[in-house]
């Protein structure tokens, strides 16, 4: 089980994330970053953070998926942006993926990533209850 907590005596958070998550026994998976690649390897919203974003989650998402997980079953999100302003006008479409417990975040504004065309990629840290975690194939 994991439970949020956003201590009184720090910054209240202002968006879909939390300031700590403590994690249960559940199977802690670490996600590899993830960017704005469709199933054939091929960039999604070349120029389009939003377009971006929903692909990293989209692909997020289907990693957890198949060991049995949620995109609730995250704890921490790692965020390298190429335009930090764009990704925070972004910011609604996460709420499309998360509710709360919002997991921890961090997000750092990069020059640049591997390709020139990427804007954004996301790692993340899940805690799926071990009911539910399935052995990867």
């Amino acid at each position: 089980m994991i439970k949020s907590f956003n201590p009184p005596d720090v910054w209240a958070p202002f968006g879909a994330f939390s300031m700590a998550v403590a994690q249960g026994e559940g199977q802690v998976v670490h996600l590899k970053g993830q960017v704005a690649l469709d199933p054939d390897g091929e960039i999604v919203g070349k120029g389009d953070m939003q377009a971006q974003l929903r692909q990293v989650l989209d692909n997020i998402r289907a990693v957890l998926a198949h060991v049995g997980g949620t995109m609730a079953d995250i704890v921490s999100l790692t965020q390298y942006a190429t335009d930090i302003e764009a990704f925070m006008a972004a910011g609604a479409l996460r709420k499309e993926y998360f509710a709360e417990p919002f997991p921890v975040t961090t997000t750092i504004e990069v020059s640049r990533l591997y390709h020139r065309d990427l804007l954004i990629e996301i790692t993340a840290i899940a805690e799926i209850p071990r009911d539910r975690f399935v052995e990867p194939a």
